[in-house]
């Protein structure tokens, strides 16, 4: 378990614990991660990596325990802001959940029109960031045409299109080779110099070893084992 507090940390965990019916894929978990922090979450399958970050986007409720998001407790927040709340986070999965009958430019554009964005905007940024992720030339491109090192480079377009202040990323290079599975840690480290605070989480220490300078938050059954920074 770990407990520390700074007046900089954009999330806090105290004393969550998430059940699965009667099993505990969370175990009194506290944590404190400040604004801008590159954080990894390592450890086995089935260790509670991928629940951790469903807690924190409220794709499920904790168990026991609180979550605060820059100041926000997680269980006290009306359904009213939540659409504003999720707004802060850029999602990217293993395996990319892209609209398959959508393009590129449509998968990354519905995250700006949902919030409300002038289409004006819309345009600009989305092709600023397939720009970004080497993607522009595909815009028009369905996602079951391209490669899956494609795919996830769409994933992260669509993660950080909306300028969110905390990008999630569960198993983003599970499913890739190595030369894309780099290129993403790469895009995702790019975001995090401009100040993103960024959770990856990931079977796959070696490779982050190799690329990341962060923070290693090491999960096993539901426990957080031990931390240590990656220089």
């Amino acid at each position: 378990m770990e407990k520390t507090q700074n007046k900089n940390s954009i999330i806090r965990l105290f004393n969550v614990s998430k059940r699965y019916g009667g099993k505990l894929a969370l175990k009194d978990i506290s944590l404190d991660i400040e604004q801008g922090e590159f954080i990894f979450i390592s450890g086995p399958s089935g260790a509670g990596k991928s629940t951790l970050l469903k807690v924190l986007y409220l794709a499920e409720k904790v168990s026991e325990g609180q979550i605060l998001i820059d100041g926000m407790n997680l269980a006290r927040i009306s359904s009213s802001r939540l659409p504003a709340l999720r707004r802060r986070f850029g999602m990217v999965f293993q395996d990319f959940k892209l609209i398959p009958n959508r393009t590129v430019y449509e998968n990354v554009a519905l995250v700006l029109q949902a919030a409300g964005e002038k289409p004006s905007y819309v345009k600009k940024k989305v092709m600023q960031v397939l720009r970004t992720v080497g993607m522009d030339k595909k815009a028009k491109s369905l996602p079951p045409t391209l490669s899956g090192g494609e795919q996830q480079r769409v994933a992260v377009a669509r993660a950080v299109v909306g300028e969110p202040s905390i990008i999630l990323a569960d198993e983003p290079t599970g499913s890739l080779d190595t030369k894309s599975a780099q290129a993403i840690l790469d895009f995702l480290m790019e975001y995090h110099k401009k100040g993103t605070t960024v959770l990856v989480a990931s079977h796959n220490l070696l490779l982050l070893e190799s690329s990341v300078r962060g923070r290693n938050v090491e999960i096993n059954d539901g426990v957080i084992h031990r931390t240590a920074t990656m220089l």
